[in-house]
Order: structure tokens, then sequence, then C-alpha cells
């Protein structure tokens, strides 16, 4: 793995969302990587790790996230993309590994604001002191029923993700 070698003044984790049978970005993967390329602004030297393995549909989730990142204008040099990551856990489990091989700096985490808390709490139960990118806006169309749908997805998701991640701590995988 090549990492960027000037030092990042922060590390932005961009959980992946779904690729379109088409190959193009969900409007949910479009939303997360515009939060974190308008919330890299704020740094000199951002370093994005654009997250997610390649699903039924089109190129890995990272790939597509960091040609969105380019579009906005990040080089290459300024995103380092992990592309094994199926769920929210085995890609902060594999965010993990990344971030510890790089020179310090603050930790953010970018995804939808209903997922935004279970993948704080992951990175913190693996040892990284993630804070919250923020987190890009509901769209006004989207209707009510998907935004609690999508609530109450999280609801059994993110105490089982955070007793694997303690578990894997235990086992000392992290």
């Amino acid at each position: 793995m090549k990492v960027n070698p000037r030092d990042p003044d922060a590390i932005i984790v961009i959980f992946g969302a779904a690729v379109r049978r088409d190959g193009t970005p969900s409007q949910t993967l479009r939303h997360r990587v515009a939060a974190a390329a308008e919330f890299g602004r704020r740094f000199n030297h951002p370093l994005f790790i654009p997250t997610g393995a390649k699903g039924r549909y089109g190129e890995a989730e990272a790939i597509v996230m960091a040609g969105l990142l380019q579009d906005a204008g990040y080089p290459p040099s300024s995103i380092l993309r992990e592309e094994t990551g199926t769920d929210t856990f085995s890609s902060a489990c594999a965010a993990t590994r990344i971030i510890r091989r790089i020179v310090p700096a603050p930790v953010f985490a970018c995804s939808s604001a209903y997922h935004l808390p279970r993948c704080l709490l992951l990175l913190r139960l693996a040892g990284i002191d993630a804070r919250a990118c923020p987190p890009p806006p509901v769209p006004a169309a989207t209707r009510r029923w998907l935004r609690w749908y999508w609530r109450l997805r999280e609801t059994p998701a993110l105490p089982y993700d955070a007793l694997l991640m303690i578990w894997q701590r235990a086992r000392r995988r992290l």
C-alpha cells in the first residue's frame, strides 16, 4: 500500500453506499462524498479513505468514491482507497488497520446522519479517536417512512457490530 508521503493534517474515512446497476453512484454515495469533500476543504492536506468493496454492480464503492473526490478537485495522492470492506464492520476494521500505519492525525468519519453513530462507535471501539464529519443533509424529497426505516435498521446493527468489535479487540485481531 502506498501512503501519501506528505503528512496529512486530517484523515477522513468515508463509509460506502451502493453503486447502481449502471455503475453510477447512488444518491447516498454522492451525498456522503460531497459532505466529505466539503469538510476536507477545512484542511491543508486531508487524506481521504473511501471504503467499500465491489457490490452487485459496477466498480468497488471505494473506486467510485475516489473518482468523485477527484472530480471535486482532490489529487489521487490525497486518496487512499480501502476496497475490501463489505459492510460497516469490515470497513471500520480495514480503515483501522490503514490508519495505524499513517502518521497520526485527527480522524473523522463521514457517513449519513442515521449511520454515523455506528461508524463512530466502531472506530472508537477499535482504538481510533474518531470524530464526526458533518453529515450530508437529508434531501427534502426523501419520504418520512424511508428515513424511519434507515434509523430502525441501525437499532439492531449498532449493538451487534459493537459486540463484534469488542470481540475482535479481545482476540487481538485489530
